[in-house]
């Protein structure tokens, strides 16, 4: 991810599932799909899938970087990962980066991990010993950009501060919980941050595990290893939410999921949202979403259907935010730019 010209597509593909509820053949179908509609943009990172039985971790990463190795597609894919959340190689100290990262890159068959994230902030570790190795690697051409998930607005401005004051590699993204159903997290001091800072937005649990894609409904039983979390979103709120959506969906003859994930893709610096898919077909449920514009009328609906007292805070930052640019790419590093 060089300083100015990165382009990814609007829809990051999670890869969570790879190794898990995709085996490797199906993990291959869907990223053959995603490319084969101009996707290049897969989140990874090296603790998926160590929560199931017999995996260690990496499994996601060693699925992906044979996929692009079979592929030989490297050069046109931007591959994020994560570093701090796997067993043996928890937090963010120098030694657990750097072993962290060579382990990544020979999952992932590849000299170089386009976007780098610190998993989850580490609190243990100095914020100037996580910075100083991730510069190490940026420096060394082994990162080219690296990024936050799950910090606080206080944590992510103290570590940016750091950055300057001391000439290392900033964040350029965060990467945290959002989407139509969990907005507060994101939508005070951190966008506000964000926004003010240059950062990019690429939320996870887009979907809200799965809730907004419309198949989870009131008496309408789910087999899936998601639906306790998803049903839980079954409430008035979430009623209204999705009247909403099925409404709008049907104007625009599209998906449920495509009109969620259309409406986060266009907040205020947002890059692109995060989903996964297990198949073909779920995946050409989310596509839609990279070219699905919505009105500013069916904008504020939905954004009024998922308020929580929290009045669209996303609003009051839309004059400070960049726009996607003509071919719904955006860049990252237009929203970035500063120098480490």
């Amino acid at each position: 991810m060089s300083a100015f010209d990165l382009k990814v597509f609007p829809l990051c593909l999670g890869g969570n599932v790879f190794g898990w509820t995709a085996d490797e053949a199906a993990s291959f179908a869907v990223l053959d799909a995603y490319a084969e509609a101009g996707g290049n943009f897969v989140d990874t990172a090296d603790m998926y899938s160590a929560w199931v039985p017999g995996h260690a971790g990496g499994e996601s990463e060693a699925i992906l970087g044979r996929w692009m190795a079979a592929r030989g597609c490297r050069d046109r894919m931007v591959i994020a990962t994560k570093v701090g959340q796997l067993r043996g190689l928890e937090g963010l100290s120098a030694a657990t980066i750097r072993t962290a990262a060579e382990n990544s890159l020979r999952r992932l068959q590849t000299d170089r991990i386009d976007l780098y994230y610190a998993h989850i902030d580490d609190a243990k570790t100095p914020l100037a010993e996580t910075l100083g190795a991730f510069d190490a690697l940026v420096r060394a051409g082994k990162v080219k950009r690296i990024a936050a998930s799950n910090y606080t607005a206080t944590r992510l401005a103290e570590a940016l501060a750091i950055s300057k004051s001391n000439g290392l590699a900033r964040y350029v993204a965060i990467q945290p919980h959002y989407n139509l159903m969990h907005r507060t997290e994101y939508e005070g001091d951190l966008a506000a941050l964000c926004a003010r800072e240059g950062i990019t937005c690429f939320p996870y649990f887009a979907l809200a595990k799965g809730f907004l894609t419309g198949k989870y409904r009131p008496g309408k039983p789910v087999d899936s290893v998601r639906s306790t979390g998803a049903s839980a979103y079954l409430d008035a709120r979430g009623l209204r939410v999705l009247a909403a959506l099925d409404e709008i969906a049907a104007a625009h003859k599209t998906t449920v999921a495509a009109v969620a994930l259309a409406w986060l893709r266009v907040q205020p610096t947002v890059g692109a949202p995060i989903a996964s898919a297990r198949t073909p077909a779920q995946l050409a449920e989310l596509l839609p979403s990279a070219c699905v514009q919505l009105s500013q009328d069916e904008l504020s609906r939905l954004g009024t259907a998922g308020a929580t007292g929290f009045v669209d805070g996303a609003a009051r930052l839309a004059r400070e935010a960049g726009s996607p640019d003509r071919d719904g790419a955006r860049s990252v590093d237009a929203a970035a730019r500063t120098p480490r």
